[in-house]
């Protein structure tokens, strides 16, 4: 599969450049023609959304230009892009292009973004909303940007830039997500939309924009949403919405706008799920829980009952319902300015953002495991407590009614049951001015500006652990002890609880920062270009952690809070004013409109985030990431194609962990691991109008990401790292998605197909245990006739098996005992929607 894809990937590029060669005959005035008409394509996106090269981007640039002319890699996603991909959640969307490795199988939101080998699952990718972030930092408490930002028809388009000036431009951030939302104008225009899906989906989608008054303009709209899920959980896994609205007003020279954002939306998350029998991992479960529909959550969590010790030594016991799972409510206000004052383009931005975030959700911890030898490890606990055992028999939780785990899979599983709650709060401002210099010697185009940011969030966390069956949907289980006289001593769980309060969190964090940060293209000649920028940033964090100690809440009929974390009425507090800088520097050529090279530098430090003034020993590491990349742009016509260089180097990496310690049911096994990642590869991003009926696009990218100088301060052996590909990221991945566009009588049809490809990957630091390679194979039409239109679209039409991680909480440093994965979240199974619309 590799070779093949290789040899698809050059032969695609071979391919655009025999077509590029009558484009690079072109004379002079050709090129000055297309030139021209970059400022119209501005003034009317729409119809520039078919020709990438010529599409105008604001992201990461001083001012708005043509995708071509800007020297980093940039992709603009359009209404008809996103159309054609067919997304199930946004970061299925991004992971159409190249250089980005997405996981998508967590649910809606709180998904995995990998950007060029960086080692993080999305603290690296900042998600802004018209050139500002809705939260300072990319990861919240059990959150990041598409929990609080959400794809509709009010996103005008999505601008993605990779690497390149993204240090200089957003903090954190080795890559920039911005959604440019939709504003009004002097025509009145709006979309409905319906989606139905074959998983229990309804959805609605609109928007309405147009004139308000002389030179004021509004747009609104957003979406509601129903589904039962991808996955049985017994429950709808989404349900809620969002709403965007704003006023724009044209001035003389600019414009002022205002803008309004609120969320009110559930989201279930879905965790990993045991597919093999590791007494056999030749055995499936699939009997036991579906490879495509089966999840760990189940009703049996709608009503759990969850129990700690205060700071006082009040016991407090709350209730909890998993169907809950990431309540998001979050409301934003923002306004913007631009203006252009005979020369100087000034720019002013600023929000707030409150929010409030409970999130429930059912986590795997260890491996299933023979139901005899489960009960056996309790046995010294249970004589200890109880008195002689003589033998151990399972119930349905808080019953009588016996359970064999033999009369099914022979396995009973743990599980742990989260409950997260977080208050956030982020006001932050952007304030820049533009100016161009002529030179004696070229153009300066400088930009300065000045960022600023008030934040802050609390957190409450609560984890209690569940012994279940082996099924979809599980019950929860009892394991009862017994003495000679078959008369009940004991009980290991207490109404399927394991562990009560097995870990238990609780602070409060506060921070401010301002960023300083400029800008310098400099064309020293029409073709050649020069940039460089920089950024400085200092924090101020404060905040305190409650301390806990281990503790039994004196139950002796159960072995369930024998070792519960409890607070002890104590509170630390602590104070960090991190400080970094971030650079760039990069070239450009352009030989003629149709071809160009450019080569960057980037340097981006990203200090640590505010959730370490509000934990217990937290690891404060001010991590550094220096990437350079080498292009190559070819435009012509309709087509074109992006080829891009890269090497990340990433240190120091802090690739530590917590472990589950199934012994006490803590995530509190501490493996600390620094050293440094290194990846190298290559892009390939290209859309060839072979005919004006038939377009291929593609991405495709193939890079070397790897593990390098580790060291441990505990018995691991950083040897066994060394040079071993980095967890869960894959060597090579891409997707081909070709179109065909034609009309028959009066109906404009469009017959679109999408084949994704995965390559292996591994779920721990050992490389013991691979996630195998797997392609996925999609398939839409869609028939527009006048102002409606119908779209069918279908996901993963052949069922193809593949898993985009393993266990995290236990396997991360050795495996899974297996070769390839045997619990681990897989993909989902084939699925279709029916989209109905109508514009006006």
């Amino acid at each position: 599969m590799l070779k093949t894809l290789l040899t698809a990937g050059t032969a695609f590029a071979a391919l655009c450049t025999a077509f590029a060669a009558p484009a690079l005959a072109h004379s002079d005035a050709v090129a000055d023609a297309a030139a021209d008409a970059a400022p119209d394509a501005a003034a009317a996106p729409e119809a520039a959304a078919g020709d990438a090269p010529s599409d105008i981007v604001v992201t990461g640039s001083t001012r708005a230009q043509r995708r071509f002319d800007v020297s980093y890699a940039i992709n603009t996603l359009s209404p008809v892009d996103v159309e054609k991909i067919a997304p199930v959640n946004f970061a299925d969307l991004i992971g159409q292009l190249p250089g980005f490795q997405t996981e998508i199988t967590g649910g809606e939101v709180q998904n995995i973004y990998r950007i060029r080998g960086l080692p993080n699952d999305g603290g690296f990718v900042s998600f802004q909303q018209d050139g500002l972030p809705l939260f300072h930092e990319n990861d919240g408490v059990f959150f990041r940007g598409d929990a609080i930002l959400k794809q509709d028809l009010m996103t005008d388009r999505v601008e993605v830039v990779r690497g390149g000036p993204a240090p200089v431009y957003a903090s954190y951030s080795g890559a920039i997500i911005n959604a440019i939302t939709v504003t009004g104008s002097d025509e009145h225009r709006g979309k409905a939309q319906i989606t139905l899906g074959d998983t229990g989906l309804y959805r609605l989608d609109a928007y309405q924009a147009g004139p308000l008054g002389e030179d004021t303009y509004y747009a609104v709209g957003g979406f509601m949403r129903y589904h039962d899920g991808y996955r049985d959980n017994g429950f709808p896994n989404d349900k809620g919405g969002q709403i965007r609205a704003n006023i724009k007003h044209v001035t003389d020279n600019g414009f002022v706008k205002f803008n309004v954002n609120y969320v009110n939306d559930h989201n279930v998350f879905y965790l990993p799920i045991p597919i093999a029998d590791p007494r056999n991992p030749s055995v499936s479960l699939d009997p036991y829980i579906d490879y495509f529909t089966g999840t760990m959550n189940s009703p049996a969590f709608r009503n759990v009952n969850l129990i700690h010790r205060d700071g006082s030594g009040q016991i407090v016991s709350r209730s909890n319902d998993l169907a809950d799972g990431r309540h998001m409510r979050m409301l934003n206000f923002g306004a913007q300015y631009e203006g252009d004052f005979d020369g100087w383009l000034v720019s002013a931005k600023a929000g707030y953002t409150q929010g409030k975030l409970r999130f429930s959700a059912f986590y795997s911890t260890t491996n299933p495991a023979d139901g005899d030898a489960f009960a056996a490890g309790y046995l010294n606990r249970a004589t200890a407590a109880f008195g002689p055992v003589s033998r151990f028999g399972y119930v349905l939780a808080g019953t009588d009614t016996v359970y064999d785990p033999y009369s099914a899979s022979g396995l009973v599983m743990q599980g742990q049951y989260r409950d997260v709650q977080s208050n956030f709060y982020s006001a932050q401002s952007d304030i820049s001015v533009a100016r161009q210099f002529e030179t004696g010697f070229g153009t300066h185009d400088i930009k300065v500006g000045v960022y600023a940011s008030a934040y802050g969030e609390d957190r409450f966390q609560h984890f209690q652990n569940y012994l279940i069956e082996v099924a979809g949907e599980p019950r929860t289980l009892d394991l009862v002890a017994y003495d000679s006289a078959g008369a009940v001593i004991g009980r290991v769980t207490d109404n399927g609880v394991l562990n009560y309060a097995a870990t238990l969190n609780d602070g409060d964090s506060d921070a401010t920062m301002v960023a300083i940060y400029a800008n310098d293209t400099w064309e020293i000649l029409p073709g050649l270009r020069v940039d460089g920028g920089i950024r400085h940033e200092r924090y101020s964090y404060k905040g305190w952690a409650a301390l806990t100690e281990q503790a039994n809440l004196g139950d002796a009929t159960t072995l369930a809070d024998d070792t519960t974390r409890a607070f002890t009425g104590v509170i630390i507090n602590q104070k960090l004013k991190p400080k970094v800088t971030n650079w760039t520097l990069g070239a450009n050529y352009d030989f003629s409109a149709n071809v160009g090279i450019y080569g960057r530098a980037s340097h981006l430090e990203t200090p640590p985030n505010v959730q370490t003034v509000m934990s217990i020993n937290p690891t404060r590491i001010t991590t550094v990431a220096d990437q350079f990349e080498a292009g190559l742009k070819l435009a012509f016509g309709r087509s074109y194609l992006y080829v891009t260089g890269f090497y990340t180097n990433f240190d120091p990496l802090n690739a530590s962990f917590l472990a589950y310690d199934p012994t006490t049911g803590r995530n509190d096994v501490n493996v600390p691991f620094i050293g440094e990642a290194k990846v190298k590869g290559v892009e390939f991003d290209g859309s060839l109008a072979v005919t004006p009926w038939f377009k291929l696009n593609g991405a495709l990218t193939i890079s070397d990401p790897k593990y390098k100088s580790f060291q441990s301060a505990t018995g691991a052996n950083p040897e066994l790292v060394e040079g071993n590909q980095i967890v869960r990221q894959p060597k090579i991945y891409g997707n081909v998605r070709p179109s065909f566009d034609f009309q028959t009588g009066d109906t404009d049809v469009s017959i679109y197909g999408r084949y994704t490809y995965m390559g292996k990957r591994f779920v721990d630091l050992y490389n013991n245990t691979a996630l195998p390679a797997y392609g996925t194979i999609g398939a839409g039409v869609s028939a527009r006739r006048g102002s409606w239109q119908l779209q069918l679209v279908g996901d993963n039409l052949f069922n193809a098996h593949g898993l985009t991680e393993g266990n995290t909480r236990t396997d991360e440093l050795a495996g899974q005992g297996s070769a390839e994965a045997i619990y681990g979240r897989p993909i989902f199974g084939r699925n279709f929607r029916l989209v109905v619309s109508k514009s006006w």
